[in-house]
């Protein structure tokens, strides 16, 4: 969800583990503002073999973000040892007890079970992958944030960038990762109306009324891969919105950063 977290989660200290083999270069400006929602990437680490000329992209901006690679070997072919050193490096880091939550970067449905072991040792799970990541490794996560999102929000700025007018040279900046294979457009989807008028209902007072944030809590636990942005839209609350037929939005109060809190209510089942 575009949504942002609440602010006391800002601070949660977060290992980001990243499969590179699995997950492109390209998203890595996206990737750390996406998590920078969350808390902070106290221990970022990513795996391969580089070695191998495919990882060419993600070597360009290791230093840039202080990303720390991790080197393994491919012992036999057409197996990923790979994963079994991200795996075991996670138990490691959570043994540490120095973590509130993990990010792991990956559309490889082997993290399942890792996923699942995290969140039973109450961490925080937040994963990062394609739209054909498989959906066990999805529901695994307490999140999960497609990576095409990501550098859909990237390209427009990079494609501005591009039309600008000629200039004078200015010194050579670190070249951006380019992607292993062309990223495919992020198509809005139809909004889950339905879906979203069920869980107002059910966590509604009264009077119908639901907290904005406690529904979109209350999505995220029941879809972990749920986002506005899916259906082309900032923020739930952009979503809300739209579908003013269906929704009705109300501001109320004063929230202790002196913002409003939002309502939300069921127009067509509002009791």
């Amino acid at each position: 969800m575009a949504a942002k977290p609440n602010p006391s989660t800002q601070q949660k200290h977060l290992a980001v583990l990243i499969d590179a083999d699995n997950a492109p270069a390209a998203i890595v400006d996206g990737l750390f503002e996406e998590i920078a929602k969350y808390g902070i990437a106290s221990v970022k680490r990513i795996y391969g073999d580089w070695t191998k000329p495919n990882l060419g992209g993600w070597k360009k901006v290791l230093l840039d973000y202080s990303i720390q690679p991790m080197q393994q070997f491919a012992y036999t072919s057409g197996k990923n040892a790979t994963d079994s050193a991200l795996i075991i490096d996670a138990m490691d880091l959570l043994y540490t007890g120095r973590f509130d939550g993990f990010c792991l970067v990956s559309s490889d449905s082997d993290f399942t079970r890792l996923a699942s072991r995290l969140r039973e040792a109450g961490l925080e799970v937040i994963g990062f992958g394609e739209q054909k990541t498989p959906e066990p490794f999805r529901r695994a996560c307490d999140r999960f944030v497609y990576t095409e999102i990501l550098r859909a929000d990237a390209e427009p700025a990079e494609a501005e960038a591009a039309q600008a007018p000629a200039e004078t040279p200015a010194p050579t900046a670190p070249a951006r990762p380019e992607a292993a294979s062309p990223a495919k457009p992020v198509r809005p989807q139809k909004a889950p109306v339905a879906f979203l008028a069920k869980v107002i209902d059910d966590i509604s007072d009264e009077d119908g009324w639901s907290q904005l944030g406690t529904l979109g809590q209350s999505i995220s636990k029941l879809r972990s891969d749920f986002d506005a942005r899916l259906y082309g839209y900032k923020k739930l609350s952009d979503l809300i919105r739209a579908h003013a037929g269906q929704f009705e939005l109300e501001e109320r109060g004063a929230t202790a950063s002196g913002g409003k809190s939002l309502y939300v209510r069921n127009r067509r089942g509002a009791r």
